[in-house]
């Protein structure tokens, strides 16, 4: 262990990032002044950061991206998947690049500041991915100071006495608090977000909200859906008493079996009734636990928008986005249900279809279209799957 007493802070650092065994790593601290504890991940996507501090599934941890360029686009008001950030902070290795892109409204280290999040800059990103890569995500407290006045061995404490995501639901703290009809339809450069159309005509999805991006609702919408978003918290009757043509399970942050507590037995008895379902992220967790599976926490996760997925059905390899820390094991599943999707980095499940019902899910991000459009017919398949046959 590392003696924080003895740790000297160097001349010009005014951020760092204290791991629980009392180590540190210094450097130039940017956006809002203070200090936030979570778990250390990395993400390696090159594009996309404002849409990941913003991504509701990074509750309670801080992002160390391995892309060195982080800020070329600045921010604007569209590329956000909620209203606020949800990371707790960032780690990047060059000083916020400063905007040269059209749809720039203010630079990231401003937003960042009034976004009340934290930000380190001059940090070596690649081998505090390598140290998470052999050691596993920790638990660290990030700070900034303009003068460099750090407590180390108090940072050290606070990361040390934080109980990690293991157990934890955050799901209940990012989604929804009520229920609403999403309105947005796509986004087209000039236009922005156009209203959603969709009549009554349109099969009727409810989105349970575990911590969604919103993107997840406008991919539906433009699959032809129309789509009414509930809380994390809704229950069976709530569901019902909206008449979906089919559910939808959202993405979310924190331990599946955790969120399961209340979520799985509303999806339990959505089976039950033969509702159609589709799950993303959180929700594929999730499914997997209704239908008798476990989950378990990974050693690193996964996290960014380069992950090579397999199709076991035909043998097609998706470029998908991702982003968890926790996983279906798949020797857990029942003789009902059977894997879809594997993970060509290093062969976790990534989706899940039942035999006897209409319902699936995937571990990955579809809406994010890494690939960029490898992966829009879930919601096709999903919401096709839901329209009634036209009357002779």
């Amino acid at each position: 262990m590392a003696d924080a007493k003895t740790l000297t802070v160097p001349k010009g650092a005014t951020g760092v990032v204290v791991f629980a065994d009392g180590s540190a790593v210094f450097g130039r601290g940017f956006g809002w002044q203070g200090e936030a504890v979570g778990e250390l991940c990395f993400n390696t996507s090159i594009t996309g950061y404002q849409e990941i501090m913003t991504d509701p599934s990074y509750a309670g941890q801080i992002i160390n991206f391995t892309f060195p360029h982080i800020g070329n686009v600045g921010t604007n008001l569209d590329d956000v998947e909620a209203l606020h950030p949800h990371a707790l902070g960032c780690i990047v290795r060059q000083d916020v690049t400063a905007p040269s892109n059209f749809r720039n409204v203010e630079p990231f280290d401003q937003w960042m500041r009034e976004q009340g999040r934290i930000g380190i800059a001059g940090v070596d990103t690649r081998a505090l991915t390598r140290l998470i890569r052999i050691k596993g995500a920790p638990n660290v407290v990030i700070a900034h100071d303009p003068e460099g006045n750090f407590d180390i061995e108090a940072l050290a404490a606070k990361a040390a006495s934080w109980p990690g995501l293991e157990g934890m639901d955050l799901a209940i703290e990012v989604t929804g608090k009520e229920s609403r009809l999403w309105k947005d339809g796509v986004w087209k450069l000039g236009f922005g977000y156009g209203l959603n159309e969709a009549g009554e005509e349109r099969p009727h999805v409810v989105a349970i909200d575990y911590g969604a991006k919103n993107n997840i609702f406008r991919n539906l919408v433009q699959a032809g859906a129309r789509v009414t978003v509930l809380p994390a918290t809704a229950t069976y009757d709530d569901v019902m008493a909206q008449r979906p043509d089919g559910v939808f399970l959202s993405n979310g942050p924190g331990d599946p079996a955790a969120t399961g507590a209340y979520a799985v037995p509303v999806i339990a008895a959505l089976l039950t009734e033969n509702v159609p379902i589709f799950g993303i992220c959180l929700g594929h967790q999730l499914l997997g636990l209704a239908v008798g599976a476990k989950t378990i926490k990974m050693h690193q996760g996964h996290r960014g928008a380069n992950h090579p997925v397999k199709r076991l059905s035909d043998g097609l390899v998706e470029i998908t986005s991702m982003n968890h820390g926790f996983a279906v094991d798949v020797d857990t599943l029942p003789a009902n249900v059977r894997a879809t999707h594997v993970s060509l980095f290093d062969g976790s499940n990534c989706g899940i279809e039942l035999t006897d019902k209409n319902a699936f899910s995937v571990q990955y991000h579809p809406e994010a279209s890494p690939g960029p459009q490898d992966s829009f017919y879930l919601f096709t398949r999903f919401v096709d799957g839901l329209k009634k046959p036209v009357a002779a």
